[in-house]
């Protein structure tokens, strides 16, 4: 694939900017006038401990700021719910005249850091604000056979059917004197007549490249024929500093949505490489606007100073 970089579009470090402490995992929803990107930010509580929230920002079609939210979008959960320390990430979908959004809520733990579920929020105002769905509870789970950390949903509708892309995690491993505890988690795919209700067979769908790979973050595009998935990938430990074990984008491709070939080669990543990205690119995000294919992505510290752009000019 051919990429035209386009630099860090949401810079954390600009004036305009700085009282920002991340833009993590941007997703699109794009609207008559703007496209609108939400990202999920964080704030710190008076007992020292962060929590996430989720922004958005509207770009016009020269790719110009024209609106920033910052808060009260979606409202985080009460007390020992699953979202009650953050939403991370959000990925919106319109749905006749409502927007959608399946979202990541978190909650710490006690004997491991954080698990997770996926949510649903509905809007009817273009996504400036959500209600959330039910009485509080997540809408995919832990079950049987995905025993924790559900989370990172990004949904399509293909063939009159939703498809959803998400992880899950297959276990923990177990902290030691020089590192901590590390989540393993992979990618599978659900399907549903309706999007709330979801037949899911709890296989990972994306070959490991790596012992112990850890995935995140599937975005989905279907594009001559073809369908196109690309995703983040990293080592289990020692992979929020060391640059050789840090978030990298993977690749794989479907041409029945049930069997994917995993092809990182495909992606000629030097071409995404500046120096706000030299040591890690995560959370990318795929999406067509204005006739052309994009690519949303963090970089260095997942995120900590902003989100860039990228157009795909050829595959």
């Amino acid at each position: 694939m051919k990429w035209n970089s386009k630099g860090l579009i949401f810079d954390l470090k600009s004036k305009q900017l700085s009282f920002l402490s991340f833009a993590q995992s941007p997703q699109t929803l794009v609207l008559k006038d703007r496209l609108r990107v939400f990202f999920s930010t964080r704030k710190k509580e008076e007992n020292g401990k962060y929590v996430s929230h989720i922004a958005y920002v509207d770009y016009d079609e020269d790719w110009n700021i024209i609106a920033l939210c910052t808060e009260g979008i979606i409202r985080l959960g009460n007390l020992g719910e699953f979202d009650e320390h953050g939403i991370f990430p959000i990925n919106p979908l319109k749905v006749g005249d409502e927007v959608w959004a399946y979202t990541t809520g978190w909650s710490r733990r006690v004997s491991v850091s954080v698990e997770t579920a996926i949510g649903l929020a509905k809007s009817t105002n273009e996504g400036h604000t959500f209600t959330k769905i039910g009485a509080g509870g997540p809408l995919v789970a832990n079950n049987l056979h995905e025993p924790l950390l559900v989370g990172d949903a990004f949904v399509k509708n293909f063939h009159n059917q939703f498809y959803m892309w998400y992880i899950y995690g297959t276990h923990w491993l177990v902290a030691t004197d020089t590192e901590p505890e590390a989540r393993i988690y992979k990618i599978a795919q659900a399907t549903s007549s309706d999007g709330v209700v979801w037949q899911r067979d709890s296989r990972c769908i994306i070959a490991d490249s790596i012992p112990n790979e850890c995935q995140a973050l599937p975005t989905v595009i279907a594009h001559k024929g073809t369908f196109h998935l690309f995703f983040c990938f990293r080592h289990p430990t020692d992979f929020r500093k060391n640059p050789l074990r840090g978030y990298q984008i993977g690749y794989a491709f479907s041409n029945d949505l049930l069997h994917w070939t995993r092809d990182d080669t495909k992606l000629a990543q030097q071409m995404l490489i500046q120096e706000w990205c030299m040591d890690m690119r995560c959370y990318p995000h795929i999406f067509e606007w204005q006739g052309k294919i994009w690519l949303l992505y963090n970089g260095n510290e997942f995120g900590k100073y902003g989100f860039g752009l990228a157009e795909l000019e050829s595959f």
